[in-house]
This record gives structure tokens, C-alpha cells and sequence, in this order.
């Protein structure tokens, strides 16, 4: 039940909100336009606010969906739940069903982890919400985020799959973001709220 429950994870992660609301909205295929990125802040950046936030409570959803589904598939095992989550992610960064060009995996991440400990979530939601306010860089947010995860997850004694997932999501959510963080150090990466 572990594989099934992976396997459904990575299919939902599959769904691109972004691409289907862009095409919807705007007949346009979002990963031709903005950064490039099938993802919430590339949806606001380049639709506005209302579809960044419904891309952004979507891709969230799929996370939650992922691992509620895998919880109940598998009788709660943690290692089927947590790798549900990762499956999910996994399959927004690169989904079957749209040429496995996906996001990066943030809101997704944020729905998964607010299903594995609502703790961890707060507190690094909290932390996020603030570097963001203060920088207004979505990019040093996530990975704010990303790296808070795994630490809150140990100190809060959630199992160890738990943890170690997190860990596995850390590392991936900085690989995909390789671009964005050479952008940081050369002070050139966009802002929140800047002219496009």
C-alpha cells in the first residue's frame, strides 16, 4: 500500500493548477510567459493577484489531499504518508500529464508539511511570511521555508520518515531553485510587487 499510496500522491501532484487556470483564463500556456515557472507566484506575477492565490490554495490542496489519501489507505503507516507527500511534489515539479514541465514545488510543499505536523507549519509559515515581508523575495521565503521544515520536524519529535522526507524536500526545493539563488547573490532576483 505504500507504492499505491505514492503512486496516487505523485498522480494528484501531476495536476498543474497553473497551467489549466492560464488556459482557462487567458488562453495562454503559463510556462511560455513570466519566469516560465507552472506556479503560483509565476500565476500572480503574470495573471494577478486573484489567480496566483487560487493556484496557490490548489497546489496547497494537492499536498493535503495526498497525504490525507495516503493516511487512510494506509492506516496511517508514516513512511506511506510521508512518501504520499514527497510523490505529490514530485509530481507538480514534473507532472506525467503535462510534459513533466511543472513548478518548483512550494505550495505543494507548504500543503504537505501543514498535514504532517500543523506545528512545524505555523511556525514556519510565521518565519516565511516574515523574511518575505522584510525582503520581498518569494524565492528567499521558500527556501526559509524549506530549510525550517526539516529542523522544526526533529525538534518537534515527529516520526523519522517524517523527518527525513522533509530533509529529502529541503534538498529538492533547493535544487530547483539553483537559479533563483544564484539570482540572490547577484542581487538581481525579482521582487514581490515589482514592475514586470
Amino acid at each position: 500500500m505504500i507504492w499505491v499510496a505514492a503512486l496516487i500522491g505523485y498522480l494528484l501532484g501531476s495536476i498543474s493548477f497553473s497551467f489549466i487556470i492560464a488556459k482557462r483564463v487567458a488562453g495562454i500556456d503559463i510556462r511560455q510567459h513570466g519566469s516560465g515557472n507552472a506556479g503560483a507566484t509565476n500565476t500572480l506575477r503574470v495573471l494577478g493577484k486573484g489567480a496566483g492565490i487560487l493556484v496557490l490554495l490548489l497546489d496547497a490542496l494537492k499536498g493535503i489531499v495526498a497525504v490525507g489519501l495516503a493516511s487512510l489507505i494506509a492506516d496511517g503507516n508514516a513512511t506511506a504518508v510521508a512518501l504520499a507527500g514527497l510523490a505529490a511534489i514530485l509530481g507538480h515539479n514534473w507532472p506525467v500529464f503535462f510534459g513533466f514541465r511543472g513548478g518548483k514545488g512550494v505550495a505543494t510543499t507548504v500543503g504537505v508539511i501543514a498535514s504532517l505536523s500543523f506545528f512545524v507549519f505555523i511556525w514556519a509559515v510565521v518565519v516565511t511570511v516574515i523574511v518575505i515581508f522584510l525582503t520581498r523575495y518569494v524565492s528567499l521565503g521558500s527556501l526559509v521555508f524549506f530549510t525550517l521544515a526539516p529542523i522544526l520536524m526533529f525538534i518537534h519529535g515527529d516520526p523519522g520518515p517524517y523527518v527525513l522526507t522533509t530533509l529529502a524536500i529541503a534538498a529538492l526545493g533547493f535544487v530547483r531553485h539553483h537559479e533563483n539563488i544564484a539570482r540572490l547573490i547577484k542581487g538581481t532576483e525579482n521582487k514581490l510587487g515589482a514592475s514586470k
